[in-house]
């Protein structure tokens, strides 16, 4: 049951309501959790654990600052219009009610709201955000344009973050896991092939590439179809200044010359000099030793 909470209007002054632009009460109330239920349409799929007990460990020693929105149904029970992490840090609490502010609205406006709102939060992940774009637009007939009005973000905005539903699955679900940033996967967009998008997200992840690195390897495969190869291991004998030093020791420890070279890319041989068949059994007899 909903009880109006008496707040002064000093404190109501300081809760920003604007954004909600629909009919209904604006007075904030105690509504028991038990009868709120979420709303199905919620943009959010993935509630950080550690996030919500630190929101629960706020609300347990400062209480909700921040009221819910709801929606009243015709059943009596509350559906949530924007503030579902408070609603179950709440619940973590144990908390029994939670201030709210109870407006009324029609499906699609409530669906609406729902979006927008959590659309101007920050930490939303930019799948989320790009799903909650695309379904405004196409429950409500709108255009980049007119969706850039109505959340006030730029059009070109919209578009990169729509372009990013066009990645594979697997990619796009690392974006949701926050595996990549938002300038990684911009970058992705720069290739035709899905193959080669997926094989340079792998090397993202495995080599931890900077997203200026990925757009100069994304360059590279539209020029030469290939991306760019590895660099060379810089050669042993311009790494080490111990080069010979090291010849020298291998010498003596074998008991006879050992001759090192190598390549510019570093891959390279060991030569062990040996004069007759019994220096060769001795060099045998030696490896053994060395073995057991």
């Amino acid at each position: 049951m909903a009880k109006t909470t008496g707040l002064g209007k000093g404190l109501g002054a300081l809760i920003d309501t604007g954004h909600i632009t629909t009919s209904g009460s604006s007075s904030i109330n105690d509504v028991e959790l038990s009868l709120i239920v979420p709303n199905p349409n919620q943009p959010r799929t993935h509630f950080d654990e550690e996030s919500l007990d630190e929101l629960a460990t706020s609300i347990r020693e400062l209480g909700v600052i921040a009221p819910v929105t709801l929606r009243k149904n015709a059943d009596g029970t509350y559906m949530i219009i924007a503030g579902e992490r408070r609603f179950r840090a709440s619940k973590l609490v144990g908390l029994r009610t939670i201030p709210a502010y109870i407006r009324t609205a029609e499906d699609e406006q409530v669906m609406e709201m729902a979006l927008i709102e959590n659309i101007q939060r920050e930490d939303l992940n930019a799948i989320e955000i790009a799903l909650s774009f695309f379904r405004l637009m196409e429950d409500y007939k709108l255009t980049q344009e007119k969706l850039s009005e109505r959340v006030g973000k730029k059009r070109t905005t919209i578009a990169n973050y729509l372009r990013l539903l066009k990645l594979p699955a697997e990619i796009q679900m690392g974006i949701k896991d926050r595996k990549i940033e938002m300038g990684h996967a911009r970058a992705l967009l720069g290739l035709n092939d899905p193959l080669a998008q997926l094989q340079l997200y792998e090397t993202i992840q495995r080599k931890s590439l900077s997203v200026r690195k990925v757009e100069e390897m994304v360059r590279q495969y539209s020029e030469t179809g290939t991306f760019e190869k590895e660099l060379p291991s810089k050669p042993l004998r311009d790494s080490l200044k111990e080069y010979d030093e090291l010849k020298e020791r291998l010498g003596a420890l074998l008991g006879t010359k050992v001759h090192l070279s190598s390549d510019t890319t570093g891959k390279g041989k060991i030569s062990i000099a040996f004069t007759s068949d019994d220096e060769l059994l001795r060099l045998m007899e030696l490896f053994d030793t060395m073995n057991k």
